[in-house]
C-alpha cells in the first residue's frame, strides 16, 4: 500500500509528485521539505502559506522558501522548497536589542513573538511538566528544571545581530529547555519526551521472522564528549543543584562515567545563580546526543496506520546490533524516488535537551 502525500495551499491540494523530501528533527532548528511536481494542480509561489499531509495526518505547517521551474525533452516540472513557521524565527533577527534583565522565558517570547501575524502566541505551549515551584520539595538529578521556567534570569543581554530563533533558544537553554515546533505550528519550550508506551518497534532478527527495516546502523562516537564539565560563573550562589555552596565564583562540574580517561570541558557562563547547573547538565546531554545514535532505513511512511514521528518512542529489538531498549525517534525524513518511497529514522536516549 503507498503513501498518501499532499501539500495544501489554500483550498487547493497538490497530490502528485515525482519525488519528494521531508525532513522534521527535534535537534534542528526548522523542518524542511523540497517536493518536485510534474503538473501541479493549483499555482506555487515563493511566500505562500502551506501545510504538507502524510497520509491525511498533519505534519508540517510553514512557508514556501523558493520554486524552481525546468522543462526540457522530458516536459516540464517544478521543484517547491519551504520550511516550518519556525523558519520565519530563524531568518528574522530581532529588533529589540539591549537587556532583559527580569524576563521570564513566556515574557520574553510574547514580546519577540509580537511582531508576527502568522505566530500566534496563543498556540505557544509551556510543558506543564516544567512549570511550576516545587515548594518543599527536593531537587533532584531527574527534575531540577521544574522550578526554572517561570523564574525571571537576572542576566540576560540580546546583542545586534541575533536571530529571535537564537535569543529565544539561548534563553530557554540556560533554563536546562529546548525550543521546537510541531507539525500543526505550534511553539513548545520544554523537554522532550522521556516515558510512556512507544509509539513504534524495530524488529531486526536473524532468522527474517518479523523484520521491518531494510538497513540499520549504529554509530557510537566519543570524540565530542567529556567526562567532566565544569560551568564557572561569576554570580553569588545559595543552594543550586549540582553545585556546592560557595562565594565569588560557581563551579559545579558533572562527570560522565562512561568516558573511561581525564578529558574536562570548562565553559565561562555569566547568568543568575540558577542558569549554571542547568546548563552543566545541559551539556552533559549534549554530549550524548551528537555521541550515539541509531539509524534505519524502513519502507514506506507509517506503522499500525501512524506516520513516523518525532520526539516519539521506538521498542527497538536488533539482534544484528545487539539493541534491546525502548528509543527516542528525534529525526525523521520521509523521501520518493523513482524507486520507490523510504522513511529514514535517527535514534537516541530519551529526554535529552542540547544546546543550541
Amino acid at each position: 500500500m503507498s503513501d498518501k502525500v499532499s501539500l495544501q495551499i489554500g483550498n487547493q491540494r497538490i497530490e502528485n509528485f515525482i519525488s519528494y523530501d521531508i525532513e522534521a528533527d527535534l535537534y534542528q532548528a526548522a523542518d524542511k521539505f523540497t517536493m518536485e511536481l510534474a503538473n501541479p494542480e493549483a499555482p506555487v509561489t515563493a511566500g505562500m502559506q502551506c501545510k504538507l499531509y502524510i497520509n491525511d495526518q498533519l505534519e508540517l505547517t510553514g512557508l514556501i522558501d523558493k520554486t524552481y521551474k525546468k522543462y526540457g525533452k522530458s516536459g516540464r516540472t517544478l521543484t517547491v522548497e519551504g520550511r516550518d513557521l519556525m523558519g520565519i524565527l530563524v531568518d528574522s533577527h530581532a529588533e529589540k536589542i539591549g537587556d532583559v534583565h527580569g524576563k521570564t522565558v513566556k515574557q520574553l517570547a510574547e514580546m519577540l513573538f509580537s511582531p508576527f501575524p502568522l505566530i500566534r502566541r496563543s498556540k505557544v505551549e509551556y510543558q506543564a511538566n516544567v512549570v511550576g515551584k516545587l515548594k518543599g520539595k527536593k531537587k533532584t538529578a531527574d527534575s531540577p528544571l521544574t522550578t526554572f521556567m517561570d523564574t525571571p534570569q537576572k542576566f540576560s543581554h540580546i546583542e545586534p545581530g541575533m536571530t529571535v530563533f537564537e535569543v529565544l533558544a539561548v534563553y530557554a537553554a540556560s533554563r536546562g529547555l529546548m525550543f521546537f515546533s510541531l507539525p500543526n505550528g505550534t511553539f513548545v519550550f520544554g523537554r522532550p519526551r522521556v516515558t510512556g508506551e512507544p509509539d513504534f518497534f524495530i524488529n531486526t532478527r536473524f532468522d527474517g521472522k518479523g523484520n521491518n527495516v531494510e538497513s540499520g546502523e549504529e554509530i557510537n562516537d566519543i570524540s565530542p564528549r567529556y567526562s567532566k564539565i565544569t560551568v564557572v560563573s561569576q554570580v553569588q550562589h545559595t543552594d543550586d543543584f549540582f553545585m556546592e555552596p560557595q562565594k565569588g565564583n560557581l563551579s559545579p562540574s558533572f562527570y560522565d562515567h562512561d568516558i573511561p580517561f581525564h578529558k574536562p570541558l570548562v565553559v565561562k557562563l555569566n547568568n543568575d545563580s540558577q542558569t549554571p547547573a542547568l546548563y552543566a547538565r545541559m551539556l552533559f546531554e549534549k554530549q550524548r546526543h551528537e555521541g550515539y545514535h541509531l539509524a534505519y532505513t524502513l519502507p514506506l511512511h507509517s506503522q499500525n496506520s501512524t506516520n513516523w514521528g518525532i520526539n516519539k518512542l521506538c521498542t527497538v529489538t536488533d539482534e544484528v546490533l545487539n539493541i534491546n531498549r525502548t528509543l527516542l525517534v528525534f529525526s525523521r525524513r520521509f523521501r520518493k524516488t523513482k524507486q520507490g518511497s523510504w522513511t529514514d529514522i535517527r535514534l537516541g536516549p530519551p529526554g535529552l535537551v542540547t544546546a543550541p
